[in-house]
């Protein structure tokens, strides 16, 4: 990021043309680097384009190389061994952002095993976009994450999918409905599956 001339203080504005997913995770990962001047572009180029913005197809201008230096995560993280110890805690409330075939071990193309991580819970990150692209009202991304939390505060949450994109989608409505602090399992579905002795839900 700094070879593309972010600095400290620089606002990066995330976008794709896949519904936030992936800008979602670049939001993160910059969060997870210890750069807060990240947003997302709600709706991605779509919107942008709905709106009269103009695209380019010229190459990138080259920037000045920027002053950006890792510090202290925004973002927090578990791991698989937490992730492990939960199944007897129940400390944790595990969110699946798969879609529900996947998560019911459906059609599975991706990773060797289908199903999910016992007690988790599924909510498919598209859920939280309107038929237009854009994420849905913050009220309403509350009240149907509050759902699913299982009476626990944000910081008791964790998201997870296949393998960490998708889950940051979950992680970025979560924030923009007021739910801030839930952690991320970036091993996801995909780590967990490959783990010797990791018991399956479907």
């Amino acid at each position: 990021m700094a070879l593309a001339g972010v600095s400290e203080g620089t606002c990066v504005v995330c976008y794709d043309a896949c519904d936030s997913m992936y800008a979602s995770r670049l939001w993160w990962m910059l969060r997870w680097a210890g750069h807060a001047q990240t947003v997302v572009l709600d709706g991605g180029q779509e919107a942008w384009e709905k709106s009269g913005g103009v695209l380019s197809t010229a190459p990138a201008v080259n920037r000045p190389t920027g002053t950006l230096a890792v510090s202290k995560p925004l973002v927090s993280t578990v791991d698989y061994e937490q992730v492990r110890e939960n199944l007897d805690t129940g400390n944790l409330q595990i969110i699946d952002a798969r879609n529900p075939e996947r998560f019911r071990g459906e059609n599975e193309t991706i990773d060797p095993i289908g199903g999910h991580i016992p007690n988790a819970v599924n909510r498919f990150f598209k859920d939280n976009l309107q038929p237009d692209g854009t994420f849905k009202p913050a009220q309403a991304l509350r009240r149907e994450f509050v759902a699913c939390m299982g009476n626990r505060e944000p910081a008791k949450i964790v998201n997870q999918c296949g393998s960490g994109v998708t889950a940051c989608h979950n992680l970025l409505a979560m924030e923009i409905a007021g739910l801030q602090g839930a952690a991320l399992y970036p091993g996801s579905w995909s780590q967990w599956c490959n783990m010797p002795g990791s018991p399956v839900a479907c």
